[in-house]
């Protein structure tokens, strides 16, 4: 027997006992529980990922996660196959004791099997599922044909095989963006279930609910509802309401729902999502903390801080008993947490969490890493607030926290400017696509921060020039000035770069550096000196209205 036939051999003989041979097909393995991100600037401001993490794919930032993440492979937990063939074939012992196999087996529906074909399926699949996991798409794309057209000329054109083989390969095409070649496979694989085992069956729901995430990716939120709402139901009368599988899809129809502004129908499900996998014991698990930041950000988008603020510490204290502080996933909670503080100007609980995090970060992270700056903006941001709650009171105290506000600022801005030099640096040929998309999300976060800390600067030395009372002086507002020149000519450096001309989250932070720029000029500017620089104002202005343009024309193609 030839070494690929030994090997057909030997995993066919693992197959008998696999503990997925009870089934007849494959549940689909959990979707990345992403976090779908709403068209609103407000959004990340005040929702854990921080200003600089304005992105409408997560995608995405710490969590990022982003929407076209890892796929939902037909497997099974922990990652174990479970596709048809471990469900179907009934081998008997007689069969499989020796070198040889005999040339056909019979499956439950009665039809008939070639093992070559069905034994080059697997092998093909089992492969091309490990080359997905390293990121080696095109390798994966070649054996799932190969795998698809095995199933066909083993099971036959109609069987749950194929409808296996379709959806791993739409699957991958998801996650390679050629949607138009995913969505005709997504149905045949659902066409193809329902005719074997009828429309409400639990493998249909469980294809339906992997249509509806490919119609979600690409916000197109009706299709996307139409297939959670009736996989929802399959689910529920199938599993049961407290089964954690029919919460998963109950909490993806949340965030179908949250987008499409629905926003009290996608907390209850939200909600309801969470209950049942903390009455299943389920209520510490990664997939229940994610829910949990979710509906926190639904409680803030809604308005409901305090709710928001609940859910949070109730995160904090989870990740700090089941990990502690030396772990980056407490500090983001903590983080998340402080933002919200923030937003209630409870400012001192929230300047002693980011001092914390900015501390653990230090330890945990390289020197002069990105989140690093990130931090140091949010610190930044909060002496800020304090020092204009001081300004009435104690305008030495708020001075002093202005400029320990500006030494923060000023690192920021170092270390993120840092961080882009080093990353335009890097050759990105030859890199696998998981390495290039790091790149770009670094450099992404890296020129928010930049931009944003350097227009907080220049705010900052405004507000300094309003404590001191010395409007008269030229000095100080020519340094704010001077740094949101400095925004400028940051931009035109680094924003040519294809991952930043294409963000219009880089061009709306760019765009309110302008602003800020012309009222400047405008509001400490006498009539004579602002006829002298007539032209660069004019200048100004037009740049003003090509980047808005740009990002109008942007956030179309994305809508």
């Amino acid at each position: 027997m030839s070494s690929f036939g030994q090997a057909a051999v030997n995993l066919l003989r693992k197959l008998r006992n696999s503990p997925y041979a009870r089934s007849t097909f494959p549940f689909s393995r959990k979707p990345t529980n992403y976090l779908p991100v709403p068209g609103r600037r407000k959004y990340f401001a005040e929702n854990g990922f921080g200003d600089y993490g304005k992105s409408g794919q997560h995608k995405e930032t710490f969590q990022w996660i982003l929407l076209s993440g890892q796929a939902a492979i037909f497997l099974g937990i922990n990652g174990t196959p479970a596709l048809a063939d471990d469900s179907s074939i009934q081998l008997s012992s007689e069969n499989t004791s020796g070198p040889e196999i005999a040339d056909l087996h019979r499956v439950e529906d009665g039809s008939v099997v070639s093992n070559i074909h069905t034994s080059k399926w697997r092998v093909f699949t089992d492969n091309a599922r490990d080359f997905f996991l390293q990121g080696k798409l095109d390798e994966a794309e070649k054996l799932f044909l190969s795998a698809l057209q095995e199933a066909k000329e083993g099971f036959g054109k109609r069987d749950p095989h194929v409808a296996s083989a379709c959806n791993n390969l739409a699957e991958l095409y998801r996650v390679k963006k050629e949607l138009n070649k995913a969505e005709p496979l997504y149905l045949e694989a659902i066409s193809i279930l329902e005719e074997s085992f009828g429309p409400d069956d639990i493998r249909v729901g469980a294809a339906l609910h992997n249509l509806g995430q490919f119609y979600l990716v690409q916000r197109k939120l009706e299709k996307a509802r139409a297939c959670y709402e009736r996989a929802l139901k399959i689910k529920r009368r199938v599993l049961g309401e407290g089964h954690p599988d029919h919460a998963d899809t109950m909490y993806h129809l949340g965030t179908v729902m949250f987008l499409e502004g629905k926003e009290k129908d996608a907390e209850a499900l939200v909600r309801d999502s969470v209950r049942i996998l903390e009455e299943a014991g389920l209520g510490e698990s990664f997939t229940c903390l994610r829910r949990l930041q979710y509906l926190a950000q639904i409680y803030i988008m809604s308005n409901q801080i305090a709710e928001a603020e609940n859910i949070r510490r109730k995160i904090l204290h989870m990740m700090e008993v089941s990990k502690g502080w030396a772990s980056l996933d407490t500090v983001i909670a903590a983080e998340r947490l402080a933002l919200t503080l923030q937003s209630v100007v409870n400012l001192k609980e929230a300047e002693e969490l980011l001092e914390r995090c900015l501390d653990a970060r230090k330890t945990l992270l390289p020197e002069d890493h990105i989140e690093t700056a990130a931090n140091m903006l949010y610190i930044a941001r909060v002496k800020t607030l304090k020092s204009n709650q001081l300004r009435k009171k104690n305008v030495p105290q708020a001075v002093e926290e202005l400029e320990r506000a500006k030494g923060l600022l000023s690192n920021s801005i170092r270390v993120a400017r840092k961080v882009l030099v080093q990353l335009r640096k890097q050759n990105r040929n030859q890199q696998p696509r998981g390495v290039v998309r790091n790149i770009a999300k670094n450099e992404h976060s890296a020129m928010l921060i930049l931009l944003q800390s350097l227009n907080a600067l220049a705010s900052l030395e405004i507000t300094k020039l309003e404590l001191q009372e010395s409007m008269d002086e030229d000095r100080p507002v020519f340094e704010a000035e001077k740094i949101l020149h400095e925004c400028m000519s940051t931009f035109k450096e680094f924003g040519t770069e294809t991952s930043l001309s294409s963000s219009p989250e880089v061009k709306t932070e760019y765009l309110s550096c302008l602003k800020h720029l012309l009222a400047l000029i405008n509001d400490n500017s006498t009539a004579s000196v602002k006829q002298s620089r007539k032209a660069a104002l004019e200048e100004l202005k037009d740049e003003i209205k090509h980047v808005e343009v740009e990002i109008s024309a942007t956030r179309k193609r994305r809508s």
